[in-house]
């Protein structure tokens, strides 16, 4: 018996010419408002407008006079256009918007360009995986929050990361938690000669401040007092956009929650076995700083792949030993049986500080994993 064919049946043979735009004039939205993207969820993308300045504020918007925006952070939704729908979009990037922008509940606006990037901040999933993972944007300052016990400083993440922000042009800054029940001592004696700045933090989950302008004027005073240990934190991240990076249970929420306090960030504890923090922060968010400039809190991670980074960009990551590589025989691996390295004698002779024994230890654990 013959098939029968049905409406549903038919398959229009595909277009051999492919997918082509009806016009070649695409669209300059030329009328795009521009923002910060803060937040993203599921497709969805929260941004904050730029003032008339072009700076994107972080207090509430006031009544606007009339012909003028209103002054104040605006805050709105967007989806992005099709044609961006290959492109990462993170937090900390500078996009541009079309749609209805007023911000209003319902409302959503629609995401059509995302601006030249000064920095992106990207790590692999391991060593042996090329494919990068985009994290933020626009970057200046990356806060590499390490905890000086419970749970131990991870060397190897420390280095990791700060390889990734020399990677990126942006500058590092080692924060140093839990100074209150261990001195910080061997970390500043390992990072000694690297140039990197350190500054040490020390509240405890239990004391954050809470939102100002709720509860108890009293609680709030004594908690800003325990917060104190905060203020040169707080003194480098004003008015840049900044990211912390570190392993969970470090304490990168309970420092977001003092220097944020309507962040409201969930913490943790560390597991007495494993002796790992467990991960409170689901997704990396954008948020304000009383003192101006924004903070991106990023959920803790466990390893941080180098696959994308270059040899000489890994080397350059270790300036306490860039010198010695000047000297050592062309073709050097720089490994430990390659024939005429210098570097060994370098670091022998204190050249590269109190910590340069570790550093060139790990500098040659990482450099098998560069691209």
């Amino acid at each position: 018996m013959a098939k029968i064919f049905r409406d549903e049946d038919y398959r229009p043979r595909p277009n051999r010419r492919g997918s082509r735009p009806r016009t070649k004039n695409r669209p300059d939205h030329k009328d795009a408002v521009s923002g910060l993207v803060t937040a993203v969820d599921r497709g969805r993308y929260r941004v904050i407008l730029a003032d008339d300045d072009g700076n994107f504020p972080s207090i509430p918007p006031t009544r606007k006079k009339k012909g003028k925006r209103p002054r104040g952070a605006t805050s709105v939704t967007a989806v992005r256009a099709s044609h961006l729908r290959k492109q990462a979009i993170v937090p900390g990037d500078i996009v541009r918007l079309v749609g209805d922008t007023s911000g209003a509940e319902g409302t959503l606006a629609r995401l059509v360009e995302i601006t030249e990037r000064q920095t992106l901040l990207r790590r692999s999933a391991d060593d042996t995986d090329p494919t990068e993972r985009v994290l933020v944007a626009n970057v200046d300052v990356m806060g590499i929050v390490t905890a000086t016990m419970d749970p131990d400083p991870s060397f190897g993440l420390i280095d990791r990361a700060l390889v990734a922000a020399f990677d990126a042009g942006i500058t590092p800054l080692l924060i140093v938690t839990k100074t209150d029940l261990h001195p910080a001592t061997e970390l500043k004696q390992r990072f000694s000669a690297s140039g990197v700045d350190i500054v040490e933090s020390s509240v405890a989950p239990e004391t954050e401040p809470t939102d100002p302008s709720v509860g108890d004027s009293t609680a709030n005073d004594s908690a800003r007092d325990e917060a104190e240990p905060h203020a040169e934190v707080a003194e480098r991240l004003r008015g840049r956009i900044s990211v912390l990076v570190g392993h969970s249970g470090v304490g990168k929420s309970t420092l977001t929650n003092v220097l944020v306090p309507a962040a409201d960030r969930a913490t943790g504890h560390v597991n007495d076995v494993t002796g790992r923090g467990r991960h409170t922060s689901s997704s990396a968010v954008c948020l304000p700083l009383e003192r101006g400039g924004w903070l991106i809190d990023t959920p803790g991670v466990r390893s941080f792949g180098l696959a994308h980074v270059d040899r000489e960009t890994l080397i350059s990551a270790f300036p306490e030993l860039v010198d010695a590589t000047a000297e050592c025989p062309r073709g050097c691996t720089h490994l430990v049986d390659s024939p005429g390295c210098r570097l060994d004698e370098w670091v022998a002779d204190g050249k590269a500080g109190p910590g340069g024994v570790s550093r060139l230890e790990s500098l040659r654990r990482l450099l098998p994993s560069t691209g």
